[in-house]
């Protein structure tokens, strides 16, 4: 073999790629990922397909006998468990009877923080004082808003002149509501943050050039930050809706699903069924249930925004 031969042939040579150790670009980022994989995969998959193959068992608390295998029955039986399906009823009404407010009031804070007022930075650091507590405690605080000798609330309604008061959080009428109000509360900061930091991304050249147009706020705000604003505040108002439908501590603490069931979620109904009457495999089947209907939203909303972005 010539060297001019053997000089073509390395130069025609396909280089060598180092970085994936010889399995292809990007073996070795692997190693990078697993710290964090495999949290998600022991404390979020794992028990998630745990809890999918359980709903399709008989397993029950306190139980001698071999857990069996029950197909389709559990499914069976929630098709026609009327209080199951009354709670998630309870479940959507509460989803969105916090997700909507919640969504309108932030946008209105938003907008305020947004502007150039005195002391700005101190109220943004209170607006986010509900984020920082948890729900625990928010419920806990509100349940002494709430309270009918004493509470806040009903103080104040007797110093107005407007009756003597009630238990909110027991009265038929009134405790979804009540608890609503709470779950508005508690939810703002986080949607203030995130339809803040949009307001703060959109440039600002945009405005002044509406306004030198003769564009007033409402305008201004259709034309110009609505549009930048929209992927952040349908991304988040998403992210309530599926964590609100999935609320459980903060109903708990309140109401315990009371009084006669009008606060029982769908998520402490499933509670209920299986750490208070050992129902495992029925409880799991509840979870698959309310798994399909997150799933259901996901779907919606990522193909809106496949859509939206296929249009561009």
């Amino acid at each position: 073999m010539t060297s001019a031969s053997a000089g073509a042939r390395s130069a025609t040579r396909k280089p060598t790629n180092r970085r994936g150790g010889g399995n292809g670009p990007g073996g070795g980022a692997w190693f990078l990922v697993l710290p964090a994989l495999v949290p998600i995969l022991v404390l979020s998959v794992g028990p998630l397909l745990y809890g999918m193959a359980l709903a399709f068992t008989d397993s029950q608390s306190g139980r001698t006998a071999a857990t069996q295998w029950v197909g389709l029955l559990n499914f069976r039986d929630l098709a026609h468990d009327g209080l199951f399906w009354e709670s998630f009823r309870i479940g959507l009404l509460w989803a969105v009877g916090v997700t909507v407010p919640q969504f309108l009031l932030a946008l209105g804070l938003a907008l305020l923080l947004n502007q150039k007022l005195r002391l700005r930075w101190l109220v943004r650091a209170l607006a986010i004082v509900p984020w920082a507590m948890p729900e625990v405690v928010v419920g806990i605080m509100w349940r002494l808003v709430y309270q009918p000798d004493a509470g806040i609330l009903n103080e104040t309604v007797r110093d107005l002149g407007l009756g003597d008061g009630r238990d909110w959080l027991t009265g038929l009428a009134t405790a979804l509501p009540a608890v609503i109000v709470v779950g508005v509360w508690a939810g703002m900061p986080q949607t203030t943050v995130a339809l803040l930091a949009g307001l703060q991304n959109t440039p600002q050249e945009l405005h002044e050039a509406a306004a030198i147009d003769g564009a007033g706020a409402w305008r201004r705000f259709t034309a110009v930050t609505w549009p930048a604003l929209k992927p952040v505040a349908l991304a988040i108002t998403a992210l309530n809706f599926i964590w609100n439908f999935n609320s459980f501590a903060l109903v708990y603490v309140l109401t315990n699903g009371g009084p006669g069931g009008r606060t029982r979620l769908p998520m402490l109904f499933a509670y209920e069924e299986a750490f208070r009457y050992g129902q495992f495999g029925y409880a799991a089947a509840m979870g698959c249930v309310m798994v399909a209907v997150i799933a259901v939203c996901l779907a919606f909303f990522l193909v809106g925004r496949l859509k939206e972005g296929g249009g561009k």
